[in-house]
This record gives structure tokens, sequence and C-alpha cells, in this order.
């Protein structure tokens, strides 16, 4: 690597004074050709300025999923966020050790500089959690935001987008298909973010009706049943538009809607969240709502990195989402 001699000595000045304008010192009185060359020559060179003394090694952090490795295989959500946070730390020359929920008890015997803990997790996890490092920053959940960093996407944004842009299309009758989900030690339930959304947005717009509402599971399977659930109870007063919790379930409805000969979108709408890598390639292709895991998973590092060089404060950083429309609206 390139160090501040290598550059003083192409830039025919003194070691100090590279120094000192790499380190954006005001005090210091040279002209900007001057300024601008070191810094060319230090872009060329691929200089890095040393890490401050008081700043700590980050060489190992673990990363524990709630999922196990087989219901990650049936979330590509959570998998990208995992890949977004293992391509940060390679970019960082960070080494991470991954635990999966049915085998992280084993983290206690590492030792690590902090945690990335993706998923969700009950009070009772997390202080376990806790007791090995308070150094955390949570993924797609905020279990304690006054002591613990965290990374989530803003749901209830998005779920006031899609109810927007079907407004506009003219949809008066929407219905809504989503999942429950409880923490891995069955201590309580998790409250979902989107139907909460879509009760108040509705309800504001005087277009709330609960029996449009269907809630399972977050998989393919339980989108089909709730949605041929939907089609008995409502036969041709069934909803013209519905919003689906995630993109699994918005597949299972498109799958029921499409066996029970309902042509979509002409009579009924289905825009999803999440846009997995399939949603694209379904048929009729999915409306769906983009989020950023892969940066969610990013972000979280460079979160971490923060925390472990000082910071006291806790952050809770909202990634915002996109509405990306394809055939299965209109």
């Amino acid at each position: 690597m390139a160090t501040i001699k290598d550059i003083a000595e192409k830039a025919g000045v003194s070691i100090a004074t590279v120094s000192r304008v790499l380190n954006d010192d005001p005090t210091l009185s040279v002209s900007d050709e001057t300024k601008r060359r070191i810094f060319e020559i230090a872009e060329k060179l691929s200089y890095k300025k040393r890490l401050s003394q008081k700043k700590p090694s980050l060489s190992k952090i673990a990363m524990i999923h709630w999922y196990t490795e087989q219901e990650e295989l049936n979330d590509l959500y959570y998998m990208s966020i995992r890949l977004g946070i293992e391509n940060r730390c390679q970019m960082n020359d960070i080494q991470v050790v991954k635990y999966f929920r049915n085998n992280f008890a084993e983290l206690k015997r590492e030792e690590v500089h902090g945690i990335i803990a993706i998923g969700k997790f009950s009070t009772q996890e997390v202080g376990e959690l806790a007791r090995i490092t308070k150094k955390i920053v949570f993924v797609d959940s905020s279990p304690d935001e006054e002591t613990f960093d965290s990374i989530v996407a803003d749901f209830e944004r998005a779920t006031e987008k899609v109810l927007d842009y079907l407004i506009e299309k003219g949809h008066e009758k929407i219905g809504y298909i989503g999942g429950h989900e409880v923490f891995k030690d069955e201590t309580a339930e998790i409250e979902d973010p989107r139907e909460r959304a879509f009760k108040a947005y509705m309800g504001k717009k005087g277009l709330l009706h609960e029996s449009y509402m269907y809630i399972g599971a977050f998989s393919v399977d339980a989108g089909q049943m709730l949605m041929n659930q939907a089609i008995q109870e409502h036969g041709e007063n069934l909803p013209t538009a519905f919003f689906a919790g995630n993109d699994s379930i918005a597949v299972g409805c498109l799958r029921a809607l499409l066996n029970a000969n309902i042509s979509v979108p002409e009579r009924v709408n289905i825009i999803g969240v999440n846009d997995i890598s399939v949603s694209k390639y379904v048929y009729p292709s999915l409306s769906t709502v983009k989020v950023y895991t892969e940066l969610m998973g990013e972000t979280a590092v460079d979160t971490l990195i923060e925390r472990i060089a000082g910071r006291q404060v806790p952050k809770k950083i909202f990634i915002s989402t996109k509405l990306v429309c394809r055939e299965s609206s209109f």
C-alpha cells in the first residue's frame, strides 16, 4: 500500500504537507493546485488513510440469523440481506462467522467485536445476545432502539405507496392477504407493520372492509389457500385488487386466481412486497415493492463499524422502498 512518503515524493512536497492536506487541516496554506495534485496522486496510488490509533481493530464479527439454513432457502428476502453483509465484510477485510437459529448458542465461545442480528428476536433472545456484547446491529427489526442500532425497511410507507397507487387507478375494493409470525422461542406474536398500516390507511380513506383481509403464513401455499377462501366467500364481489404481505404470498394468490379462471390484472390486481428474484419470471410478472435488502446488509456492517469505533448514541436507519409495476397490476 502507498504511504504518505510515496505521495510526498511524487507531488514534490513535504510529508507534513501531504498529511495535513489528506486530513483536511484548515490552518494549512497551500494552493488549490497543490491540493489537487496530492489528491490525484493519492487516488492513483490507491492511498488509504491509516486508521486512528484510537479506532479499534475490527477483524471478526458474528452474523446471527433467526432462521435455520433450511428456512432461509425458502425466503430469499433474508438470504439477500445476508449476502449484503458478507459482501461488505469482504470489502472491509472483516472475518464474519455465521450462526443460524439452530446453532447460535455456539456463539458464546467466539471472541467477536460485534454482532449483526438478522430477523426478529424476542426480549429474552435480545438479552442473551447482549450478554455476549452490547455492540449489536439488528436488521429487519428494532427491539430496543434506545439501546441498539437497527436497520429496517419502511414497510408502513411502502404500504401507503401501494394503496395510493391502487386508489389512483380507481380501485375502491382492496383486500389484504398477509401473514403472522411468532418469535422462535414462541414467547409472543410479532406485529406486522404492513397489516397495521393497511388497516390504518384504508380506515383513514374510508375504504376499510375487514372482511377483505386474510391472515395466514408468509408462504406460497398460504397465499393460495387464503385467496381461494376469498374467492369462495366473495364470489362476484371479490375485491378488484389485493395487496400481499410478501412476494411468496402474492405468487400463491396468482396461482389461485389463475386456477379459478379469474384474469389478472383485468379482473384482479395483485401487488406483493420484496421483489425477490422470481417475481419478474412468474406469470403474469408480479408487481411488487422493491426492498433494498442487500443495502440493508451493507448498511448494517457500516453501522457496526461506527459503533465499534466509539459512537455511543444508537441509530435506527430506515431504508426506503420502490414500487415496481409489472403485469399483475395496471
